[in-house]
């Protein structure tokens, strides 16, 4: 679990790529917070893959972490950092439909395969059935989880279009709400797969 105590009077800033540091000083700085997530050590080269139905070619180090090079490299900043530790489900992508936690999948894993954000979810201005689903059951507060929590639920009715409730309960188990809409969540997810299971199959490119 990564350690987001006070280096100093400079807080640790997750919202940045933890593989970097901040400045040279910060480099030098023997009390900064050592990152525990992937930090790379593989090679840089291009990785190609699908991202949201477009061909992409980073040029990255490929043992670099999924979630940085989406939200640091590419702009995607719908995937969030969490706990980075795959505890959260914060960060949740679908890699070829799979609900995946990409702040612990290195980019390179991810080649020659296919990558779906939540940005790639709506289609022609239309959400995905699932979105409509979370905004008409309000089934989000602050919003910060609900990208994980909407394509974890695009996952599970892509495998089981008409999942029960203790199957949709086991499936987001581990997608944290920290502002309690678990209830709605479930009324969401329940909605979507009974107004269009087949479209919520269909819809992860």
């Amino acid at each position: 679990m990564p350690d987001f105590r006070q280096r100093g009077d400079r807080p640790f800033r997750p919202e940045r790529d933890p593989c970097e540091f901040a400045s040279t000083e910060d480099a030098a700085d023997s009390t900064a917070v050592a990152p525990r997530l992937l930090v790379g050590a593989g090679m840089v080269r291009q990785v190609a893959f699908t991202l949201n139905g477009k061909a992409v070619r980073p040029e990255v180090d490929d043992g670099r972490a999924l979630l940085w090079v989406l939200r640091s490299d590419l702009g995607l900043t719908g995937t969030k950092f969490g706990c980075g530790s795959a505890l959260c489900g914060a960060c949740t992508v679908l890699v070829d439909d799979e609900a995946v936690r990409s702040c612990a999948t290195r980019v390179g894993d991810v080649a020659g395969r296919k990558v779906v954000t939540i940005e790639g979810l709506a289609a022609n201005g239309t959400l995905h059935p699932v979105q409509q689903a979370f905004v008409d059951r309000s089934a989000f507060q602050c919003g910060f989880c609900t990208p994980g929590l909407i394509l974890a639920s695009v996952a599970l009715l892509h495998k089981k279009p008409q999942p029960t409730r203790e199957e949709i309960v086991h499936e987001l188990d581990g997608n944290l709400c920290r502002c309690g809409s678990h209830v709605r969540v479930l009324a969401a997810v329940q909605a979507a797969a009974k107004a269009n299971a087949g479209a919520v199959k269909g819809g992860a490119r």
